[in-house]
């Protein structure tokens, strides 16, 4: 790790609306020191400008290798896409260039899901290099898995995980609520759900968090992706009486057949009574509620910023469940 008298340097890749909130974030956090913003989109435009707060002197460049060159054994906060084949190349660019990363990108929260053999090279390679690389976020990486792993720590054997989490989609960005089908017919819902095009990324791996954090494997996990039908018009949202408000998603672990795992996801235009629920069938019961609900996108920005001292004092390719319980 390479610490200045300005802090840990940090590297921001992706100005979308998270890369910003990653952006400000940083600057509140004493440890850190902002020493590069990239987005090709914005390049040369300046760091205030684009943050529409103030800043240090920063200019958006394009080309994320000389970035990489002004931190020296620092860290990339990596906010682009949620693919890990997609922001694999990037990840191992990073790697190359003595940097820990960590992203948003759900898939990256737990590659080994689906992604096995590139997760061991990249796993490989970032120990070769002696730097880590994370996924993390609300969700996937706190919400629905390293809440459920917490709170197992004061019981005994977990039978069964149980998470819930329930967003009004009136109070998310224009992404997300695409990204639901928000304004859909419920026959175009289906054919964009048959397409992989709708639907939260991630949450299987949670699944596959949640359980390893309570003490078992999974060895089969499902999922399932229902449309929930608005009853009336929203004002705040381009839905109808009778279109897609948004949707369900549950993914379910299986141990021999039987569910050890049920997580939830409802996002949807007027949702109500939005919340977190964890609850753990085990010796003693457990059930967590967090009332209103975390909110997704700025937890999920400190979430990124809070981990960048802690992933320089570890290796490989890693997950939530390695970083230290608290900052």
């Amino acid at each position: 790790m390479t610490e200045g008298s300005n802090g840990i340097s940090v590297v921001v890749l992706g100005l979308g609306h998270i890369g910003r909130a990653i952006a400000r974030a940083a600057l509140e956090k004493p440890e850190l020191h902002l020493a590069a913003v990239v987005d090709p989109a914005r390049e040369g435009e300046r760091l205030e400008d684009v943050l529409s707060s103030p800043a240090p002197p920063l200019v958006v460049a394009k080309d994320p290798g000389r970035a990489y060159a002004a931190a020296p054994g620092g860290v990339a906060l990596l906010a682009t896409e949620s693919s890990f084949v997609a922001v694999l190349p990037e990840l191992e660019r990073a790697a190359r260039a003595g940097l820990s990363v960590v992203s948003t990108c759900e898939e990256l929260a737990y590659p080994w899901l689906k992604h096995e053999e590139r997760a061991e090279a990249l796993d490989a390679l970032c120990e070769s290099k002696e730097v880590a690389v994370v996924g993390l976020g609300v969700n996937p990486g706190f919400a629905l898995d390293r809440l459920p792993a917490f709170l197992s720590q004061v019981t005994g054997p977990v039978r069964h995980v149980r998470a819930l989490r329930v967003q009004d989609l009136a109070q998310r960005r224009a992404a997300l609520q695409r990204k639901v089908g928000a304004g859909l017919s419920e026959e175009a819902f289906h054919a964009a759900a048959d397409k992989g095009e709708l639907g939260h990324v991630g949450l299987a791996e949670s699944a596959m968090l949640s359980a390893l954090g309570c003490g078992f494997e999974l060895d089969e996990v499902e999922e399932e992706l229902v449309p929930l039908i608005a009853e009336e018009d929203h004002d705040s949202l381009p839905v109808r009486a009778g279109q897609v408000a948004g949707l369900r998603q549950l993914a379910r672990g299986f141990i021999d057949g039987a569910e050890r795992v049920r997580l939830e996801l409802v996002i949807a235009a007027g949702a109500e009574n939005p919340r977190d629920e964890v609850e753990l069938d085990a010796r003693p019961y457990l059930k967590v509620r967090v009332e209103g609900g975390l909110p997704g996108d700025e937890a999920t920005a400190w979430s990124i910023v809070n981990a960048a001292p802690a992933v320089t004092m570890l290796r490989g390719l890693i997950t939530v469940l390695d970083l230290p319980a608290g900052r």
